[in-house]
């Protein structure tokens, strides 16, 4: 059994070829940029339950405290401690800038 193949039916066929590797290179792209954008989101839940979780356990000391008075020095110790860190994370966020996407160059190499 033979085949005889064209120099046309050769090129038609590493056309096709080519083209498929690009769809493929193409959507492996895409799918990468979706699971990007899919861990920051997921990154942004995490901090926010994070966070509504840290001000309900401060909330609570300081509702413990408030509502069982006696000691005046635990009583600003627990409304100043939740103040000092949130001012220490604002000062933080306001003045510190960052980017968490990473761009990369075609080619891999540095320059």
């Amino acid at each position: 059994m033979t085949f005889t193949l064209t120099p046309n039916q050769i090129l038609a066929v590493l056309l096709v070829l080519l083209v498929l590797l690009m769809i493929w290179r193409f959507s492996a792209r895409k799918a990468k940029q979706a699971a990007d954008a899919a861990r920051a989101s997921a990154r942004v839940v995490s901090l926010a339950g994070r966070v509504m979780f840290m001000g309900a356990a401060m909330v609570g000391v300081q509702w413990l405290v408030i509502t069982h008075p006696g000691n005046a020095t635990l009583l600003l110790a627990v409304l100043a401690v939740p103040d000092l860190i949130a001012a220490h994370i604002l000062t933080r966020a306001l003045t510190v800038t960052s980017m968490d996407t990473t761009t990369r160059r075609r080619g891999g190499g540095r320059r």
